[in-house]
C-alpha cells in the first residue's frame, strides 16, 4: 500500500468523520470539521462523550509541549480566563506509522471581533480594548507576553459579551526571543522595536490589531513606518477616541499594560464627562431621563468593562 503523504504534512488534512483515540488515555474524538491551522500544527473542532471541543495536532512533540506548559499557566491565573481550559493531552499513530502529539481545548464558540465590531458599531472598540489590557496586564505579570497577538486568536464570546483568546501558540516566556509571530503584527517587521518578550511587544500588537480592523487587506512597511502608522490611525474616525493611546503603544512609550489601560480610561472618563455637560442643556427640553440619554462610547465601554470584571 502506498503511504498517504498527508500524514507526512504539518498541515494534517483530517476529514471529517475520522476517529481520534489517544494512545495513552484511550479517550476518542470524533473529527467535525477544520478551524485553522498555524506554525506549529492544525486546530480542528471534534466531537467527544457528546461535548464539541478543539483539538490541535502537530508532529512537533516538543513545541506542542510548550504550548500545553503555557495553557496549565494560564490556568493558574487567579480569577481569569486567558485562554481556553486544557482538557486532554495525548500522542496518536497515524495508520501509516507516524506519531503525533495532540491536545484538547474547550471549544469557544463566538464571534471573531473584526465581524463583531463591523455589525454592532464602534461603540464595541473601548470595551474590547479595557479588556484585552485587563487580560495582557494579568498574562504579564505571570511572566508571559502573549507573543502572537492578532486578530485570527481573538473570538467574542455572548452572555456576557466578552472577548477571549482562542490560540496561545506564540505565548513566550519574558526576556526570551518571540517564538512565533505574524509580520503586520509584528514590530521588528515595521523596524519599530525588537522581538524580545515584554509587555511593550504585546501592546504594539494591540494596537495593530484595531488598525487590521479597519485595513483589512493590510498594507506593507516602508522607510519611514511610524509615520506611516500614525497616518492609517489618523484616518480611521472611529478610532479617534483612543488614537493618542494606540499611538503611544506603536511607539513604544509604555513599559505596561496598566499604564495603557489607565490613559484609555481616562480618555473614556472625559469624553464621558464632556457629553454629561453637552446633553444636559438638551435634557432641561426633554421628558427623557437624563441618564437614559448619556450613551456614546465612552458609557458603554466603561460600563461594560466594569461588569466584565465581575465575571
Amino acid at each position: 500500500m502506498k503511504m498517504n503523504q498527508t500524514w507526512k504534512k504539518q498541515d494534517i488534512d483530517f476529514k471529517p468523520g475520522t476517529l481520534i483515540t489517544g494512545k495513552w488515555h484511550n479517550k476518542q474524538y470524533l473529527i467535525k470539521q477544520k478551524l485553522g491551522e498555524g506554525a506549529i500544527g492544525t486546530v480542528y473542532l471534534c466531537e467527544t462523550e457528546g461535548k464539541l471541543a478543539a483539538l490541535k495536532i502537530s508532529e512537533k512533540g516538543t513545541s506542542m509541549t510548550v504550548e500545553v506548559n503555557v495553557l496549565k499557566s494560564l490556568q493558574q491565573v487567579q480569577g481569569r480566563r486567558l485562554g481556553p481550559y486544557l482538557l486532554d493531552v495525548d500522542d496518536w499513530k497515524s495508520p501509516y506509522g507516524t506519531s503525533f502529539s495532540f491536545y484538547v481545548m474547550e471549544y469557544l464558540k463566538g464571534e471573531p471581533m473584526s465581524h463583531f465590531i463591523k455589525k454592532h458599531g464602534s461603540v464595541w472598540i473601548g470595551v474590547f480594548l479595557l479588556q484585552l489590557l485587563e487580560d495582557l496586564e494579568e498574562l504579564h505579570r505571570s511572566g508571559w507576553v502573549f507573543g502572537d497577538l492578532k486578530l485570527d486568536n481573538l473570538m467574542v464570546l455572548s452572555s456576557p459579551k466578552r472577548v477571549r483568546w482562542v490560540d496561545v501558540g506564540g505565548t513566550t516566556q519574558q526576556g526570551r526571543a518571540i517564538k512565533e509571530y505574524t509580520e503586520f503584527y509584528d514590530r521588528g517587521y515595521w523596524g519599530l522595536g525588537t522581538r524580545k518578550a515584554e509587555p511593550s511587544y504585546d501592546l504594539f500588537a494591540l494596537a495593530m490589531v484595531f488598525l487590521n480592523i479597519y485595513y483589512p487587506k493590510r498594507f506593507e512597511r516602508v522607510a519611514q513606518s511610524e509615520k506611516l502608522l500614525f497616518k492609517k490611525l489618523d484616518n480611521v474616525k472611529a478610532l479617534e477616541p483612543y488614537r493618542q493611546p494606540l499611538k503611544k503603544a506603536i511607539a513604544g512609550k509604555y513599559q505596561t499594560s496598566d499604564e495603557m489601560k489607565s490613559d484609555v480610561t481616562k480618555l473614556l472618563y472625559q469624553a464621558q464627562n464632556k457629553s454629561r455637560l453637552k446633553k444636559r442643556s438638551k435634557q432641561q427640553n426633554s421628558n427623557i431621563p437624563f441618564y437614559l440619554e448619556i450613551g456614546g462610547i465612552s458609557f458603554v465601554a466603561l460600563g461594560y468593562y466594569l461588569i466584565s470584571l465581575l465575571i
